[in-house]
C-alpha cells in the first residue's frame, strides 16, 4: 500500500468523523497521538512503538484529509 491509498483508505473509513472534528480538533488529536509515540519512544517498548508510530501516521493522514491535502 502506498501513501495515497493509505490516505483514501483512512478518508473512506474516518472522514465523515474527523470532518466533523475539523482541522482544529483533528490536529489536536494528532498532537496527542505524538505525546504518546514520544512516552513510548522514552520507554523503548517495541510493540507500543509500533502502534503508536501507526496512530501518528493515520492521524497525519486524516488531518491531511480534513485540510484537502493530498500527503503524495
Amino acid at each position: 500500500m502506498n501513501i495515497h491509498e493509505f490516505q483514501r483508505m483512512m478518508r473512506q473509513i474516518y472522514f465523515h468523523r474527523d470532518s466533523k472534528r475539523g482541522i482544529e480538533g483533528t490536529f489536536d488529536w494528532l498532537v496527542d497521538e505524538v505525546k504518546e509515540l514520544g512516552e513510548a519512544l522514552e520507554n523503548n517498548d517495541k510493540k507500543v512503538l509500533e502502534n503508536e508510530f501507526a496512530d501518528v501516521i493515520a492521524w497525519l493522514a486524516s488531518l491531511a484529509n480534513v485540510a484537502n491535502v493530498n500527503l503524495e
